[in-house]
């Protein structure tokens, strides 16, 4: 049975208030370093958490990093498939717009680096190249496909039980002198910058980072806005506490991620509030209305730290959808919607507006869960047992998009351990990036290897590959050990323009029936004549020598 109620409202939000009471009832191909290359701008030659006081002076310039810390995450990544590709008339505005800075980044950390490099090393100090860097970066992103992020150095460059394409790339000392004199900003001029922003020792290159990722990927109709937490325990300004999280103590980012994918689209470093400044009124929705910039047609879901009733009006005004749970505080909740007393369990209470929906779902006993939509305009109940709204279940749905980011990412992390913040926030660009790069390589390659559930890992090893070849190709001393000399040999002996990796390739090899072998004997094979490309089994395969194959 159901009951209509007209009741007064508290608040100016809900004037015409209606509450239903419902009981329980019966185009073109990249390769792997192409896409990293767009996300890390390569593709040019030229308070509801508790904010810590920290010493805001510089541990970042006088900290010797130590490569060997390791975090607790250790989690399966998805397989979740993103939403789109810009089109093509995008890509050419993406493309033009990437021709002003795409090299800007990589040109900052470079000069900044070697200018460190020069006042720490001095003499002993050879200027890095961007083959120098590319291979640093690759090295990171071979050390946490191999879990190896929580390793020793020393142990990964160890001649009997290291990786041979580590010694192969460069030296242990070498990997060690870039991770201590590694910058993103002028050290001479950051205090008057860091009285402004406290992120001003790599403002520059987090700012372009960010500005590139929506240009590349258009997210699919449900966009989820969330915070995350970097860890990170050393001196910082703006390092967080949120004892909800993992880690507990970190660097705070506010993202929007796409909720399929989880593909992120925009991303801000929180620096809590300016110093001597007042604590920020309805930061909530200041964040949601910053990250979401650019953005119609979509739904955005959030918790209960930014959804609002004037939150839902902001984003429909922008022809957005908001979906999220809502806290019991709200003053422009009616308070019959808030009574517990005498509600059957799984029983739902609905209250409209011409615009918003809300719902009190009562799923254990005394205990209601708030959830306010723009989205949905009906009391609409799903069949299962438990009778929960649809609404309920949407936001279910697609709540998850930066959790999983960040589940994804400190799968196959490259965060070593440091003392110095920026080198923490470069360390996450870096995992972020590899991760939008898989998307968009799934996205532009959906055949790629996949009947395989590991095929993230598969991808960030052949990236990892493709950006430590150029150096290794360089390298004009021998390697001491085997192991690396071999490594160094075959990718030196591989055509320079041979790509690592090839898209139409589906990771398993074909298999047909001998062209030499009568039919009737049904002989299956999967070798190949490097001539004529018949298939022939291993009784008509003839082996030769590289020097007589040549002939």
């Amino acid at each position: 049975m159901e009951e209509r109620l007209s009741l007064p409202c508290p608040s100016h939000c809900f004037n015409a208030l209606s509450l239903r009471n419902t009981p329980k009832m019966s185009s073109r191909r990249f390769s792997a370093e192409e896409v990293l290359s767009q996300l890390m701008n390569w593709d040019s030659d030229e308070e509801e958490e508790i904010s810590e006081t920290e010493d805001p002076s510089e541990p970042e310039d006088n900290a010797i990093d130590d490569p060997d810390y390791q975090f607790s995450h250790d989690e399966e990544d998805s397989e979740d498939e993103s939403a789109g590709v810009p089109s093509s008339d995008e890509k050419q505005e993406t493309s033009s717009t990437e021709g002003t800075w795409t090299s800007k980044d990589e040109k900052i950390i470079l000069n900044m680096t070697n200018l460190e490099g020069r006042r720490v090393f001095q003499e002993k100090w050879k200027p890095l190249d961007p083959t120098d860097l590319h291979a640093y970066i690759g090295i990171l992103v071979l050390a946490g496909v191999y879990r190896s992020k929580g390793e020793a150095t020393a142990s990964l460059w160890d001649e009997e039980n290291g990786r041979p394409i580590f010694r192969a790339t460069m030296s242990l000392e070498t990997f060690h002198m870039i991770s201590r004199v590694i910058r993103f900003d002028n050290r001479d001029t950051r205090p008057g910058r860091r009285e402004r922003d406290k992120l001003a020792a790599i403002r520059d290159v987090w700012d372009k980072w960010v500005e590139i990722l929506p240009l590349l990927y258009n997210p699919g109709p449900h966009v989820t806005v969330d915070e995350r937490l970097v860890p990170f325990r050393g001196r910082c300004p703006f390092r967080q506490y949120m004892p909800s999280k993992p880690a507990k103590y970190g660097i705070k980012i506010w993202a929007a991620c796409d909720a399929k994918s989880s593909y992120a689209w925009n991303l801000q470093v929180y620096t809590g509030k300016p110093p001597g400044g007042a604590p920020e009124k309805n930061q909530g929705m200041r964040v949601v209305l910053e990250m979401t910039e650019g953005l119609q047609g979509h739904n955005i879901t959030c918790d209960n730290f930014f959804t609002s009733y004037r939150l839902g009006d902001e984003l429909q005004d922008r022809k957005l959808t908001m979906l999220g749970t809502v806290r019991k505080n709200k003053p422009e909740l009616p308070s019959e919607i808030l009574k517990m007393q005498g509600r059957p369990l799984h029983s739902s209470k609905f209250a409209f507006t011409e615009k918003t929906t809300l719902v009190s779902y009562c799923p254990k006993r005394n205990k209601n869960v708030l959830v306010m939509s723009t989205m949905h305009k009906d009391a609409s109940l799903s069949t299962r047992e438990d009778m929960k709204p649809q609404m309920i279940l949407d936001y279910n749905a697609t709540k998850g998009g930066v959790d999983n980011l960040d589940k994804v990412t400190a799968t196959y992390s490259c965060q070593r351990k440091t003392a110095r913040w920026p080198l923490v926030v470069f360390y996450n660009i870096v995992d972020v990036s590899a991760y939008n790069a898989y998307v968009l390589w799934i996205e532009i390659n959906q055949q790629w290897n996949a009947s395989k559930l590991y095929r993230r890992r598969l991808f960030l090893e052949e990236l990892g590959k493709a950006l430590v070849t150029p150096k290794i190709q360089n390298r004009a001393r021998p390697a001491r050990t085997p192991a690396a000399a071999a490594v160094i040999t075959k990718v030196q002996g591989r055509a320079s323009d041979q790509p690592t990796m090839d898209p139409s390739d589906t990771g398993a090899k074909k298999r047909k029936r001998c062209q030499v072998c009568p039919s009737r004997d049904d002989s299956k094979t999967s070798t190949c004549c490097v001539r004529c490309k018949k298939y022939i089994c291993r009784k008509h395969t003839v082996t030769f020598c590289p020097s007589c194959g040549e002939h």
